[in-house]
């Protein structure tokens, strides 16, 4: 296989770029943006699964060196009351422990790291269509600017336009909340180094966390109808502070405080997923991350699942004698496992419990690591 494009320059994209470059492949990056630092006001956890990801492309390093570790958490009721705390993830091994770090900061370091491996990221490149021929795949972008490849790699997010090519009426969907991320410095630090918290109140899920340099950073999920996009367009970061205060302060917890001594740095978004057994790829197209697969952040699994995504399409593509199995073993292997994490992160946002029917089986932990170890063909981890 010749060139491989990869639409989307964020995680997922530069990631699996990354990865493929890895797997001995020719692939250059296109992202819409102008320069790296989309999101740079929100952030995330990489939990254990993404971190053992980048570790496999050579990629933790330059993501260990930004934000702080998380090695435990606790739950608090209502009323403040601690009902459980035990460590995070792989808390012993520093490499694989969660990471909590700004969104922006983490494509900009993942975009440096593929540059000083020369993998090309075409910048101000704003997909607008895709044409698929028999033997190759023609990007076109808003510039008039094309590209062509062998394959084309949708990981360009929520309103993919690599997705309305292939599945023209998958739509995301509201999963039920809104949810705000928030960062101050005012706070006074409430809890040790390393350790994020979880409050189940009466009306809001609420957790924070706090850097060493004192820097504390929450989010919020509320239950109720989604923001219009005229509530979006005229909410100013202090009239939807006042509105979320306003329903923490129902709970003797920290929230309230946290939140109230948060100015600027305040975003707000409704959580959304996409639907299961939507089409993820054409003959030449795939897609992956959010992309393929948005669930609402319940879970907090996004951005690892598609750390994960990146290695296991490499070494698809890699191990497989052609295109067409390549594409069926990736799908095979992913689908289970993110599909899953859709229907468990929405039954969180939207309050209920209930399981599919007949829920597909999904890799466990020893399954996972067997996946993405880097050395392992896909048939000996299967």
């Amino acid at each position: 296989m010749g060139r491989l494009l990869v639409i989307g320059g964020g995680a997922a994209g530069t990631a699996a770029a990354l990865a493929l470059h890895k797997a001995g492949f020719e692939v250059t990056v296109f992202e819409a943006h102008p320069d790296a630092a989309e999101d740079i006001g929100a952030f995330l956890t990489l939990a254990s699964n993404g971190m053992r990801a980048l570790a496999q492309i050579d990629a933790a390093p330059a993501v260990t060196a930004l934000g702080f570790p998380l090695t435990g958490m606790r739950m608090l009721d209502a009323s403040g009351t601690e009902r459980a705390s035990r460590p995070l993830g792989e808390a012993e091994d520093p490499v694989l422990r969660f990471r909590c770090l700004r969104r922006g900061d983490l494509n900009v370091a993942l975009q440096a790291e593929a540059a000083r491996r020369g993998i090309p990221i075409r910048h101000g490149a704003r997909l607008v269509s895709v044409h698929e021929g028999p033997d190759s795949v023609t990007a076109h972008f808003a510039d008039g600017r094309t590209a062509t490849g062998d394959l084309l790699i949708g990981a360009d997010g929520l309103n993919s336009t690599v997705r309305h090519s292939i599945a023209p009426t998958a739509r995301p969907r509201y999963a039920g909340e809104q949810v705000f991320y928030g960062r101050t410095a005012d706070a006074p630090r409430l809890a040790a180094d390393g350790l994020i918290t979880f409050v189940r109140g009466r009306t809001v899920a609420f957790g924070h966390t706090a850097s060493p340099a004192g820097e504390t950073f929450w989010f919020a999920r509320v239950a109720g109808d989604p923001l219009s996009p005229e509530e979006f367009a005229n909410g100013t970061p202090a009239r939807r502070r006042d509105l979320l205060l306003a329903l923490l302060r129902e709970d003797a917890t920290p929230a309230a405080g946290i939140v109230a001594a948060t100015a600027g740095d305040l975003l707000v978004t409704n959580a959304t997923e996409l639907p299961g057994g939507m089409r993820w790829r054409s003959a030449r197209c795939l897609l992956i991350g959010d992309a393929a697969h948005a669930a609402s952040p319940a879970t907090g699994q996004g951005a690892s699942m598609a750390l994960e995504d990146a290695v296991v399409l490499a070494k698809s593509l890699r191990d497989a004698p052609d295109l067409d199995t390549a594409l069926t073993t990736y799908e095979t292997l992913r689908r289970p496992r993110v599909e899953h994490n859709i229907t468990v992160s929405g039954d969180i946002s939207r309050g209920t419990h209930a399981r599919p029917p007949a829920p597909a089986p999904r890799p466990g932990d020893e399954d996972l690591i067997r996946l993405l170890e880097w050395d392992r063909s896909l048939t000996d981890a299967r």
